[in-house]
């Protein structure tokens, strides 16, 4: 495994996440992990804390230079210009005075063409010599004059040539679909972890409403906001466990070891806690601040109101 794999799996990433994602993962962790929460007469869980942020620390720096180092876009470099060839004066007259024709297109040819032919005078016809007295021919030349001007009279002029049609832009390509992104934290709902080995793993978050707990070891595990509905905890051991604002309406706490663990905000409706393990004598050593404990069957029995 790379070093940026690495670093995505510890911040709970897919590999490719926006630098707004890194954020906001390195924040949560942190507030999870913060050495402040803990309890201070731990120094082996304040020590694990202070390893952790580091952890994070350096994941987050890792995954940000990675960011910054994205080449950005380079225009394709210009072809390098050769120098301009030495001319001689008399290569620069001829260039300048003797340069060959413009060129033109069909369509200008024919319109100077045409221009030259409307711009020439008019041809008139041969004068005849002084008509005779005879009638004929006096007849002769009138025909060959309203000829002449009919012809003048109905010639048609010039069509200039068809235009093409604007040619058409291509169609645009279509890019293909892409793969949906695989969810970080999957359902575990009524997943069966009977007598699993879950020391100081991180859940937070997770869905494990209905699942099967019972017997597991959650020992200094880190369950913030996770859903545990109904799910069956009995006999499982949750020693300084981090509980906060966790869901466990419902749940089966039977015979459970709660000793350190934090259940600050939890919300425990309808929990049966009986026979959990919950201090040492009379000391309670349980964290319930702001816990909700409405039809919760406690430790001794009782039902709380």
């Amino acid at each position: 495994m790379s070093e940026l794999d690495r670093c995505y799996q510890l911040l709970g990433l897919e590999p490719g996440a926006s630098i707004d994602e890194v954020n906001q993962a390195y924040k949560d962790l942190v507030f999870i992990w913060h050495p402040d929460r803990l309890p201070k007469d731990n120094p082996r869980l304040q020590q694990k804390a202070h390893a952790k942020l580091q952890e994070l620390n350096h994941a987050r720096d890792q995954l940000r230079s990675q960011q910054s180092k994205k080449p950005p876009r380079s225009t394709p470099a210009s072809p390098p210009q050769s120098p301009p060839r030495y001319q001689s004066p008399y290569e620069a007259y001829q260039r300048r005075y003797q340069s060959p024709p413009r060129y033109q297109s069909p369509y200008q040819s024919y319109q100077q063409a045409q221009q030259a032919r409307y711009q020439k005078p008019r041809e008139e016809p041969p004068r005849s010599s002084p008509p005779k007295n005879n009638g004929s021919s006096y007849t002769n030349y009138s025909q060959q004059a309203s000829s002449y001007s009919d012809s003048q009279r109905y010639q048609q002029p010039p069509q200039p040539p068809p235009q093409q049609p604007p040619r058409q832009p291509p169609p645009p390509q279509q890019e293909a679909p892409q793969r949906p992104r695989q969810p970080v934290n999957p359902d575990l709902t009524g997943a069966d972890l009977r007598n699993a080995n879950l020391q100081e793993k991180d859940l937070s978050g997770r869905n494990l409403s209905q699942a099967n707990l019972s017997g597991a070891d959650l020992s200094d595990a880190f369950l913030h906001k996770i859903n545990l509905s109904r799910a069956n905890l009995s006999k499982a051991k949750l020693f300084r466990a981090n509980l906060l604002q966790a869901d466990l309406r419902h749940a089966d706490l039977k015979q459970a070891n709660l000793v350190g663990a934090d259940l600050s905000g939890a919300d425990l409706t309808g929990a049966d806690l009986s026979g959990a393990k919950i201090g040492a004598g009379d000391r309670i050593m349980v964290k319930l601040t702001g816990a909700i404990l409405t039809g919760a069957i406690m430790p001794d029995g009782s039902i709380h109101d």
